[in-house]
């Protein structure tokens, strides 16, 4: 059984990285069904293990088995786990470090004085050694000079094996093996908790989902100098290629020869590939191949992967945040605002218990039977409270909205009432308290009127203002820049020569921008040329809080927006598995959050709908907002295959869902012709007529 998924883990025992990508960091390399995936960095352990849990519960969830290397001793020379633990199970030795290791997501950690309490256990000096500074932990040496190891080896027989000259037991100095094992060995005890998860040699691992394996980037060393070469981060082309190596070994029948290879594995761990370097180290260094012919215009070049459209939204959502500021402003000119603060209510609606109905109240209840009431003289309608007390036994005239004088508590329907010349005759029974409301039932003085990030309706301002809010603090609108690319592109009116076409999506974006609330401001259109497109972003930047570009986010010669963002060092390309808008650039400029949409305009009013308007939601403050679809049954047939969502224009008609006649996404007239979109998941269907469909009218977007 092979794998179909291999990760590198490069672990560190440092403190908390830069955000920028860098050395001596947390790096992941990922090959999924044979092709590369972008190396995955981590500044601090906490966040890794957090990461790698998810990634495992997502390998598993798909279907595909996945193998995961970390780069650090699985285990200690035979006969150290017997002196700390008692037992020569190394996984006893895991549980007793998890036990022991304190973390913090800043790096701060004990491992010194851990390795300070392990060489109490021992004869001594040692085995332990290195330290920050020589005063620090006593019982732990600063240097290597007359340390004994025993009763036990210093390196274990895979280390020998693989020509590694780092031991387990050096804690400080280049290479810092020994930290990175005291704190990798917790986080391996807890993952191997996980549900599927073997650790190899030492439990069973051949039907396992999941399999954890010691590994060692020294083996393709060679292969690492010549990648790293070329200016590139070390410990991320380590990973990267180790894994890619990995995945062209039948690893199977390797991870079977190398448990079986020493008596000591099963106690002391071994080396996946050691034994192995030439044969990983071809496997590493890359060769010029054509990619396999698909002949699928949404096919992704050899390396890339499809990024699920769950997946975007959730990493969108999870990496944004408000970046606008605050403004307070009167109640009645808040609409479509978004409240940055929680409204309480100073006032209780309604502020005094009254009538809901117009009629005579008195002191109830009302006991069955019949009743002639005398009646007080006045009565009480709306507007100032009644004064005076109403006796006992005495009722009322009393109007619909009306405070309930002193001595009311009950009102009965004028309808269920004889009048006579001063009282009114009546039947019972009628509970206390009928046909009122009491003080604050509606909100009550000090509660929360409506929540923080709120987008504000006229419902809502009729709320606020009954409670007595006359002024409240909102988020200042979401600045939103605009621009269009490419030579190809006129204006509407301009004349356009052969060739060129006019400009659909600029007054597209900017029309969507001012129904999702935002201020759209007009950049124009950069022609395809890079530093005319580097300007415009820089003005972009300067005058709003987020961008929108239209073309150039793909990956040819002529796409400048992901060109510059790369350039930039803030640039991610997502090939979104959806049809249409595969291409959605994603990255920083001057610290302003871009968003490089498709050019083609079916695509970018897709992509905006789907990705853009959340994002911009929750940058300008409001929750992320999800559209509202309804289940419907389809007017159509379509066979659909798996690996993509899809978005098809459909509109309602006599209860039925049904599509726009063409799919291709050069037909803008469909953006028009339909009312909303119809949502296919990302499986394989065949919808026939009847079938139920999911709608998304173009209103739950906000439009």
């Amino acid at each position: 059984m092979s794998f179909d998924t291999i990760a590198v883990v490069d672990w560190s025992a440092a403190k908390r990285a830069p955000a920028r990508p860098s050395k001596d960091a947390i790096w992941v390399g990922i090959t999924r069904a044979g092709y590369d995936e972008e190396p995955v960095y981590h500044r601090n352990r906490i966040d890794a293990e957090a990461w790698l849990a998810e990634f495992i519960a997502t390998e598993r969830a798909a279907g595909r088995r996945l193998l995961v290397g970390f780069d650090f001793p699985f285990g200690y020379p035979a006969g150290f786990a017997r002196l700390v633990t008692g037992s020569d199970d190394p996984l006893t030795l895991w549980d007793w470090f998890a036990d022991q290791i304190e973390d913090t997501p800043e790096g701060e950690n004990n491992r010194f004085a851990v390795a300070e309490r392990l060489n109490r256990l021992a004869p001594g000096p040692g085995p332990f050694w290195g330290k920050p500074n020589p005063d620090g932990w006593p019982d732990l040496p600063y240097r290597k000079e007359g340390i004994r190891f025993a009763p036990f080896a210093e390196r274990r027989a895979c280390d020998h094996a693989a020509k590694a000259a780092s031991s387990c037991f050096q804690m400080n100095y280049p290479p810092t093996v020994g930290g990175q094992v005291m704190m990798g060995l917790p986080m391996l005890s807890r993952l191997r908790r996980l549900p599927g998860v073997a650790a190899w040699p030492f439990q069973p691992w051949q039907d396992a989902p999941v399999v954890l394996a010691e590994i060692w980037p020294g083996l393709i060393e060679p292969a690492v100098k010549a990648a790293s070469a070329k200016g590139t981060i070390r410990d991320r082309e380590q990973v990267r290629l180790l894994a890619r190596a990995l995945a062209a070994l039948p690893l199977d029948g390797l991870i079977k020869m190398m448990a079986d290879h020493s008596a000591e594995a099963k106690e002391e761990g071994w080396i996946l590939g050691a034994g192995h370097n030439d044969t990983l180290i071809r496997h590493a260094t890359p060769v010029l191949a054509p990619p396999p012919l698909r002949n699928d215009c949404f096919a992704l070049p050899a390396g890339v992967d499809w990024t699920p459209v769950d997946e975007a939204l959730a990493l969108l959502r999870d990496r944004l945040a408000s970046v606008t500021g605050t403004e307070t402003i009167a109640t009645a000119d808040a609409l479509g605002r978004i409240l940055a603060a929680d409204v309480t209510a100073p006032r209780s609606n309604p502020p005094l218990p009254n009538t809901a109905v117009d009629g005579y109240g008195f002191a109830g209840p009302l006991s069955e039977g019949d009743h002639v009431i005398p009646l007080t003289p006045g009565r009480a309608a709306a507007g100032l409270a009644q004064t005076g007390t109403v006796p006992p036994g005495h009722a009322i005239r009393i109007l619909t909205g009306a405070s309930l004088p002193a001595g009311v508590d009950t009102v009965i329907l004028q309808e269920d009432v004889t009048l006579g010349e001063g009282a009114i005759a009546c039947r019972g029974p009628l509970k206390r308290g009928a046909n009122t409301r009491r003080a604050g039932e509606d909100v009550e003085q000090g509660a929360t009127v409506l929540p923080k990030g709120r987008v504000l309706g006229a419902p809502d301002l009729a709320l606020l203002s009954a409670v007595g809010v006359d002024r409240v603090m909102l988020r200042k609108p979401l600045r939103v820049a605009v621009i269009s690319t490419g030579d190809e592109l006129v204006d509407p009116g301009s004349p356009a020569q052969p060739g060129q076409i006019y400009d659909a999506n600029r007054p597209m974006l900017l029309a969507l921008l001012r129904r999702f609330g935002a201020i759209p401001v007009d950049m124009g259109r950069a022609t395809d040329d890079r530093a005319a497109l580097r300007a415009r972003l820089d003005a972009a930047a300067d005058m709003a809080d987020a961008v929108l570009t239209s073309g150039g986010a793909s990956a040819g010669d002529e796409d400048h927006v992901s060109a510059l963002l790369t350039e930039a060092g803030a640039m991610t390309l997502w090939r979104i598995a959806m049809k249409p808008g595969r291409p959605l650039a994603l990255g920083l400029w001057q610290g302003k959050p871009v968003f490089g949409l498709p050019g083609n305009p079916v695509a970018a009013l897709v992509c905006a709908l789907i990705f853009a308007r959340p994002a911009l939601a929750q940058l300008a403050g409001a929750p992320w907002p999800e559209p509202q679809g309804f289940d419907v049954p389809a007017a159509f047939e379509k066979r659909k295959k798996p690996g993509r969502r899809e978005y098809l224009r459909a509109r309602m008609r006599d209860g039925r869902a049904e599509v726009f006649a063409s799919e291709g996404s050069g037909r803008i007239s469909g953006l028009s012709w339909a009312e909303g979109l119809v949502e296919l998941g990302d499986d394989a269907c065949h919808i026939r007529p009847g079938d139920p469909v999911r709608f998304l009218p173009y209103a739950s977007f906000g439009l």
